[in-house]
């Protein structure tokens, strides 16, 4: 399980949630605003981000803005004053897991962070293998790609090869190359591997 990441400018906060953590056996790691975890984070590297909405310098909901162009962030839990329970509803609304008023229940956190680090598992582990996934395919060079798509199209190696005016053979070539690049042994398992991925991306 990831560490937590806590984001707030007041040092207390930041203390009690470390000690609150560790009685669970939670793991965490502690920023005093939005710009030091930028500049010390990898937003990856954590399961759950514990964000209070207002902060000295860039404020917690311009922290999540920024984040939202990120790859994969994992839940976003914010703190929050009563006066900005609005805009912390219209964040949750933007993607944000869910939010918390302060003065807040200890018990009623530790709910919501274990909801949210759940959830980061299950969907940490789809974004990994799209990930790895990617990586293969920027392995092909264009011409794999482009007899990749022929080959999900359901054409066998002769009417490839007519439709990319190459030789058979080439065709043969770049076919076994892409299995042993995207790791598969037939073009039943190629179809799985690619069948969510669009073609616009395998073009490349």
């Amino acid at each position: 399980m990831k560490p937590i990441a806590i984001i707030d400018d007041d040092v207390a906060v930041r203390d009690a949630l470390t000690l609150l953590f560790e009685t669970r056996d939670w793991h965490s790691a502690t920023f005093d605003s939005a710009e030091d975890f930028l500049a010390r984070a990898g937003v990856a590297d954590y399961g759950c981000l514990i964000v209070d909405v207002r902060m000295t310098g860039a404020s917690g909901l311009e922290l999540f803005d920024r984040l939202k162009s990120q790859p994969y962030v994992p839940p976003v839990i914010f703190l929050t004053g009563h006066g900005d329970v609005p805009m912390a509803v219209a964040a949750v609304k933007e993607g944000a897991t869910d939010f918390l008023e302060k003065p807040f229940d200890h018990r009623q956190l530790v709910a919501k962070v274990d909801a949210a680090l759940q959830q980061d598992a299950a969907h940490r582990g789809n974004w990994e293998v799209r990930q790895s996934l990617n990586a293969r395919l920027s392995e092909l060079t264009p011409r794999e790609r482009e007899v990749l798509r022929e080959l999900l199209a359901g054409r066998l190696n002769k009417q490839i090869a007519d439709v990319l005016d190459i030789s058979i053979k080439t065709v043969e070539v770049h076919r076994a190359r892409i299995y042993t690049k995207l790791r598969v042994r037939s073009a039943v398992e190629l179809a799985a591997l690619l069948k969510d991925v669009p073609l616009n991306e395998i073009a490349g």
